[in-house]
């Protein structure tokens, strides 16, 4: 009997031990399962990661690494923003926050990409040489260094300010609507034109509202309100008081008008002068760009110069290529100071032409002495703008490291691409400056096509 029971108990012991057994390999194979199951839910999630980067980035344009580069870069998201402010960083938060972040351990080609878009925010608008070339024609109207019939004095010369009138020109400028800014400076140049100039003023824009119920009637609203008739204040005055910013901005329609008003003036008898300003892009379905290159190859050929008014970049791109094709000159402009510095140089073209009509002699080589301001003060701007640019990455780079979003070591590797960025800014300042000065002194037809051979990227 006691063997019996020795051999049940022993039985037992077996198939408990082989249960447990069985037991403890059962946890042991679904733990195989979840590893390969995190395992390619892991590599799944950075494959995902890896594609919603690069698609991310792949619309991001790269950092400039040449002269022609910095010059055609766009302005950023931030540019002007006061960096460091506490206005600033929850914005600044808030946009890095629809960027892939930087992982734990970047690579060389993660840290670039990430530092490429860092740079997008802060990019400034540096000024082309091509406009300062473009001004030099400009100021050199009438002098035999000039072959372009369009700046070639005759003996009338009409004037057009084309004014945007839109709901935007309400916008606040240093306590002034940017619309009260453009009046006082539109008055202050046309009350100084010679007696003998024609002058006009068009405004858009200047009725209705921003609304799509008033989107057409607004974007006909095109008027001359003015001329062309000789400088007269007080019915000059009464023109600029007869419209208010309000609707929407057809600079296409805006400049059909214009043309069809200046057909009575042939460019074989005329100097035809037009100062389109605006603060916006075309919001009425036209296309301003390819129609002012019809205006500019019809026989009025006029001088069309174009001002941005506190641009966006995507208004600032539009307006510039519209001065292109009428190979005019694009500024932008902030201020008010601003605003009258670009009135300022067409007074003094306005001088030369009365000169010119009184035969005094005009002295090319004076004007050209005056492209040495002209470069120091580019060379001035430039610098300002590069140094806001360094400043500002370093704010951007600086805040995210503060706020932990990126670590010390990331810092310190941003910070020696934004180093290396600067190097290339400030070595691109040089080259520009030293091919302005060496071309300062050409005749003015190849100092144009010489300069824009270099830095015609900003127009592509």
């Amino acid at each position: 009997m006691r063997k019996h029971l020795f051999i049940l108990l022993a039985l037992a012991v077996v198939l408990s031990g082989c249960n447990s057994e069985k037991q403890n390999e059962k946890p042991s194979s679904q733990s195989k399962v979840e590893q390969k199951d995190n395992k390619e839910k892991k590599t799944s999630n950075k494959e995902n990661n890896e594609e919603e980067a690069e698609s991310f980035y792949s619309s991001i344009p790269e950092v400039p690494n040449s002269a022609e580069e910095v010059i055609s870069q766009l302005p950023g998201k931030f540019v002007g923003e006061p960096i460091r402010s506490e206005e600033f960083e929850p914005t600044l938060f808030k946009e890095v926050k629809s960027a892939p972040s930087l992982s734990e351990d970047p690579s060389e080609e993660e840290y670039d990409q990430y530092f490429k878009y860092l740079y997008s925010l802060a990019a400034v608008d540096f000024p082309d040489p091509q406009d300062l070339v473009k001004k030099w024609e400009y100021s050199m109207s009438g002098t035999p260094n000039t072959t372009d019939e369009r700046y070639q004095f005759k003996d009338n010369y009409n004037i057009e300010i084309i004014l945007d009138s839109s709901g935007s020109m309400k916008n606040d400028v240093e306590g002034k609507t940017q619309m009260d800014l453009a009046k006082q400076a539109i008055n202050d140049f046309l009350s100084t034109a010679p007696e003998e100039a024609n002058v006009s003023l068009r405004v858009y824009g200047h009725k209705g509202s921003g609304s799509d119920q008033d989107k057409k009637m607004s974007c006909s609203s095109v008027e001359q309100v003015y001329g062309f008739d000789k400088y007269n204040k007080e019915q000059f005055d009464k023109a600029l008081n007869s419209f208010e910013p309000s609707g929407w901005t057809p600079i296409e329609g805006a400049l059909k008008a214009s043309k069809e008003a200046f057909s009575k003036y042939d460019s074989k008898d005329n100097t035809n002068l037009i100062y389109l300003v605006s603060d916006g892009i075309e919001t009425c379905d036209g296309n301003p760009v390819e129609y002012a290159k019809t205006f500019a190859d019809s026989n009025i050929k006029p001088i069309v110069n174009v001002i941005g008014f506190n641009v966006d970049s995507a208004a600032q791109k539009q307006l510039k290529s519209l001065a292109d094709n009428t190979n005019g000159v694009y500024t932008t402009v902030t201020n008010a100071k601003q605003l009258e510095e670009e009135f300022d140089r067409a007074k003094d073209v306005l001088e030369s032409w009365e000169d010119w009509k009184d035969d005094a002699l005009n002295d090319a080589d004076a004007k050209k002495v005056d492209a040495n301001f002209d470069i120091l003060s580019y060379t001035n701007d430039y610098s300002l703008m590069a140094d806001i640019q360094n400043n500002n990455l370093y704010g951007i780079i600086a805040d995210l490291s503060l706020e932990d979003v990126i670590t010390i070591e990331q810092k310190k590797e941003l910070m020696e691409r934004k180093n290396k960025a600067k190097d290339i800014v400030d070595e691109s300042e040089k080259k520009i400056k030293e091919d302005l000065e060496m071309s300062r002194d050409k005749n003015i037809d190849d100092l144009k096509k010489e300069i824009n051979e270099k830095y015609n990227m900003n127009t592509n």
